[in-house]
């Protein structure tokens, strides 16, 4: 008899089928077939069950993963869903988008070459499966308090949010500026990576839960933040970044420059059929020189490979291994056509009347830097210029604050970020007592599963705030 334990020696990682490339790059459509139930249980299977799990520590909202996993394997999918869904809001979407290999999955113990389980994708096929199936949250045993609580922003820290506090009795009323939920999981990231149907669903199941949503509405502009403080029992905010870095070299202003962020909108929106937000910016038979190495960039790369760019190429400082953008989005960008050229930066993007292209110096990686990184040196007289039709700029993003933060007592650190307190009893807690924060405007710019963590856990404040066990 086989010890079920080594199974892993047996049953090598299996990740789920992908579309072919030349099907893939002509429409914005998820590239990743399911798992069915056999693959899934096998899969889940190959889970070693550790007495320490590196998997759940490394996961940003501490996830039960062996345990879901073993659920999986026994085909006990409503309870795996159950359990999924207590430490994380999101998972159908984190499942998708997470940077596994460099979280959960990158510190499992089989990723020493016997190939780590393949945790996010078991993530995606478990609430998946199980919504399809006509699994729903149990809400059974909540008690409404009568409490109500603002949420301004209805992106993964809101809607996290929204989540813990309706499930103890709190009515979450999320309040956005834009059409739809999601904040940047609707109109950032591209439906090849997450479909918009995936959020549409989630919308769903938490309005079944008792939460409101109150869209196309700006705190601020259409409503006072007076009058919404006012409403409500306390309030949450999880308004994202939304400021692109520049680049500070001349030419940014050329036209046929574009920031990363109002190019994915712009596709989205058109993929959305929403023709009375700003036009597409089309890139369909251009030379697009794409700059930066994180996930936007690779966003970009491979939104311009499917509007018919003449080429993409992706230009980052430093060497592939320090690249901070998924492996996977990377691996899956160079499969679809895109050109990568590391160790250059750029210097002066240049042109006439409009952009021709991009001047770069080529780079070496020199000492360590205060957070650690190895900086990037510039090697003398080796410029050249690549040339390009169209420039998308993703250096990432800074907090916008709005200007109202200030006469209502919301202190920011020096670089625009929200503060918060770190005190067991309210964490998340503003300045302003009344007012917590959590996801990107506290942390800068960062992962789906860390807005996730901030937003359940300033719930957790909320509610310690508000008396609500």
């Amino acid at each position: 008899m086989s010890d079920k334990n080594l199974q892993f020696l047996d049953i090598p990682r299996r990740d789920p089928d992908k579309l072919p490339v030349e099907e893939r790059v002509v429409k914005f459509a998820e590239i990743y077939k399911p798992y069915d139930a056999a693959a899934a249980s096998q899969q889940a299977g190959r889970c070693l069950s550790c007495g320490n799990p590196f998997c759940e520590w490394k996961c940003p909202v501490h996830n039960y993963i062996p345990n879901w996993l073993k659920l999986i394997e026994e085909g006990n999918l409503f309870e795996a869903a159950e359990l999924s869904h207590k430490t994380n809001s999101l998972p159908e979407v984190c499942g998708r988008i997470c940077p596994q290999d460099r979280l959960c999955e990158g510190a499992c113990t089989l990723n020493d070459g016997h190939g780590a389980v393949s945790i996010g994708s078991i993530e995606k096929y478990i609430t998946d499966e199980a919504l399809k199936q006509g699994w729903k949250p149990d809400m059974s045993n909540v008690v409404p308090t009568g409490r109500r609580v603002g949420i301004i922003g209805a992106g993964p820290a809101g809607l996290a949010c929204a989540d813990v506090l309706a499930r103890s009795g709190v009515t979450p009323i999320v309040y956005d500026r834009y059409r739809r939920i999601g904040g940047l999981l609707t109109y950032g990231i591209p439906p090849f990576k997450l479909e918009k149907e995936v959020v549409e669903k989630r919308r769903e199941i938490l309005e079944g839960m008792g939460v409101e949503f109150r869209l196309g509405v700006e705190i601020g502009r259409d409503q006072s933040f007076d009058r919404f403080v006012a409403d409500h029992d306390a309030v949450f905010l999880g308004m994202g970044t939304y400021a692109h870095v520049k680049g500070g070299f001349p030419g940014e202003d050329l036209p046929g420059v574009h920031e990363a962020l109002p190019y994915l909108i712009s596709n989205i929106n058109h993929e959305l059929g929403e023709s009375d937000a700003a036009p597409l910016i089309d890139l369909r038979g251009k030379r697009v020189l794409v700059l930066g190495g994180g996930d936007t960039s690779m966003d970009c790369n491979r939104t311009a490979i499917r509007q018919g760019a003449a080429s993409v190429t992706c230009t980052y400082r430093r060497d592939e291994a320090n690249m901070p953008g998924s492996r996977r989005d990377y691996k899956n960008s160079k499969e679809e056509g895109v050109e990568f050229l590391f160790n250059r930066q750029p210097i002066e993007i240049v042109g006439g009347d409009r952009v021709e292209g991009v001047k770069v110096v080529q780079t070496r990686l020199g000492p360590p830097g205060p957070r650690g990184r190895r900086l990037p040196e510039t090697v003398p007289g080796s410029e050249e210029i690549i040339p390009a039709d169209a420039v998308v700029i993703a250096f990432g993003f800074l907090p916008n604050p709005p200007p109202w933060f200030a006469e209502h007592g919301i202190a920011l650190h020096p670089n625009g970020r929200v503060r918060v307190s770190a005190a067991k009893a309210t964490p998340f807690q503003t300045t302003n007592p009344k007012v917590f924060a959590g996801g990107d405007m506290v942390r800068g710019a960062d992962l789906v599963v860390t807005a996730v963590f901030e937003g359940r856990e300033a719930a957790k404040g909320i509610l310690a705030q508000l008396g609500v066990r």
